[in-house]
């Protein structure tokens, strides 16, 4: 994702949220140089996603698709390719929230071997006050014969 992708990026945000976030929390995360990436098809900006990386730990902040191609995969191959990510710079686990109110991504998460760990009281606005959000977590370390204790 690029300060030139923010036109799109923000028509997808405000088709697909309620609450979206604002030009300048993507601008923020770009500064921050959180990877961010773009999904585009034939030329077009169809989705991204970003995640931040610190101290073993990736932490998924916004994956979205455009509302329109929501339903055929693209939010699963971007999550795939965050989850990528996370494991390419050695996080060790990865965690997102999402709204009890968005079974659609839920069920995504627990299919790809997120579980919820917790909640966040009152941690999404909501057009009647606050709405909670599930805290999910997926361990990424394997247990391959590269972490073998040495003989």
């Amino acid at each position: 994702m690029r300060e030139s992708d923010l036109d799109d990026v923000m028509a997808i945000e405000q088709r697909a949220y309620p609450f979206p976030w604002t030009r300048g929390i993507f601008r923020d995360c770009l500064k921050a140089q959180y990877p961010s990436w773009v999904m585009t098809e034939h030329g077009c900006v169809i989705g991204y996603g970003i995640i931040s990386l610190a101290a073993g730990e990736a932490h998924v902040l916004n994956i979205c698709t455009a509302p329109e191609r929501q339903g055929r995969g693209h939010g699963r191959r971007l999550l795939r390719a965050l989850v990528g990510m996370a494991r390419d710079q050695h996080a060790e686990r990865i965690f997102l929230e999402v709204r009890p109110s968005n079974p659609p991504a839920i069920a995504l998460y627990h299919s790809e071997g997120f579980n919820e760990i917790g909640r966040r009281p009152r941690y999404y606005p909501a057009r009647d006050g606050r709405e909670d959000a599930l805290v999910m977590a997926m361990e990424l370390v394997s247990d391959d014969i590269t972490r073998m204790p040495p003989l």
